[in-house]
């Protein structure tokens, strides 16, 4: 079993694949001799383009975009010696070699959640979760490497025009049986949604992403744009906390049973995108707060906190870090910006990673007494 997940995760995150061919190493001073990319390295994606290849994807309340490309050719270099560079390029030419997948040219990787309405006797259900990865790679001929990594233990279940991959987590179904919000989660599985695009999940989100290649339920267009309002992000995340909160305990009626909202609001719709330029990681949030004066309340509200932070922490580098940070209001929603030098971030990570001398304290020892015997006279 241990074989497949490894399988299924190095779609979810490229990282994972990472950590597999690089063992950990302290992040080093960015200089030129570790700036070049892995891969080749493709030209921005306009926004338009990439909320079209998305737009096929399920409905769905929090939304990951990761750029996979961006990543491994423009960040890695910079914070991993050039010697572990290398190492990783030998360990994606063997996956690309062995599993016909290059992690340099995967276009994107989606994480999405989707959260359910409660049964008919009004029992909370756990969400669901889906992971998509697309590029320049065969979805069916890694399917066919996901059922042998099984062992078996993957079976087929045809689903409209699709046949899914679906494998039982035995440890996960004992421990259901006591805790029954784990339940959903003792099932996994995979599908090939398209030639170039896979996807793994639990079995419901998976059902709903081949119906969603089919025109049913898509991924709202809201959500979409929000998630690439800036397209170079290296990862950018957009949820709806409010509705999945409203969703989750009957707000909004129960899978049997639908209730019209009573309030229809957008506050705390929130998106949050982490980028980069030469010298900076730049970070953005914008958060939904239904009318310009909520915005500034909160925006005041949040500002003070962060300046009580700023002040507590005795760290100076953490605190350098922390004045980079602005909060404030536009219209009726809250942003947030960051801007902190690549720099600042490589000598914060090296600080944290660097362990505390410890110096066991010294004991006189004690000089050995020599024990004398005393001869037994005999009278």
């Amino acid at each position: 079993m241990s074989k497949l997940f490894n399988f299924l995760a190095a779609f979810a995150l490229v990282t994972l694949m990472i950590s597999q061919t690089v063992p950990a190493q302290t992040p080093v001073a960015i200089n030129a001799a570790t700036t070049a990319p892995i891969g080749n390295v493709s030209p921005s994606t306009p926004a338009s383009q990439i909320a079209s290849s998305l737009a096929t994807l399920p409905e769905a309340d929090t939304i990951i975009y990761i750029n996979p490309q961006r990543i491994l050719n423009e960040v890695v270099p910079k914070f991993m010696p050039a010697k572990d560079v290398e190492e990783m390029r030998k360990g994606f030419e063997a996956a690309r070699t062995q599993a016909g997948v290059d992690p340099t040219k995967i276009d994107y990787i989606v994480i999405a959640v989707r959260f359910k309405k409660p049964t008919g006797d009004l029992n909370f259900q756990p969400p669901e979760f889906l992971a998509v990865a697309s590029g320049d790679f065969n979805a069916d001929s890694l399917l066919g490497l996901a059922r042998m990594a099984s062992q078996g233990k993957l079976r087929d279940e045809k689903y409209g025009t699709k046949t899914l991959g679906l494998m039982t987590i035995d440890p996960l179904v004992q421990m259901a049986a006591q805790n029954p919000l784990l339940k959903s989660f003792t099932e996994v599985g995979i599908v090939s949604l398209n030639a170039n695009t896979i996807a793994v999940g639990t079995p419901g989100y998976l059902r709903a992403a081949v119906d969603a290649g089919d025109g049913k339920e898509r991924i709202s267009a809201d959500t979409l744009n929000s998630l690439v309002r800036d397209p170079n992000a290296l990862i950018s995340l957009a949820g709806t906390p409010w509705h999945s909160f409203a969703k989750s305990f009957g707000m909004l009626g129960t899978e049997t049973t639908a209730r019209a909202p009573r309030c229809e609001s957008k506050i705390g719709d929130f998106y949050l995108a982490l980028t980069m330029d030469a010298t900076n990681f730049m970070l953005r949030g914008v958060s939904n707060a239904d009318n310009p004066d909520t915005a500034k309340i909160i925006s005041k509200l949040y500002s003070g906190l962060l300046g009580y932070a700023t002040q507590s922490i005795p760290d100076a580098t953490a605190k350098a870090l922390l004045k980079n940070i602005a909060i404030t209001a536009e219209g009726d929603e809250v942003l947030l910006r960051a801007d902190v030098p690549q720099q600042m971030v490589v000598d914060l990570i090296q600080q944290q990673m660097k362990k505390p001398e410890t110096t066991s304290p010294t004991t006189d020892k004690q000089p050995m007494k020599r024990r004398r015997n005393r001869r037994r006279t005999h009278k």
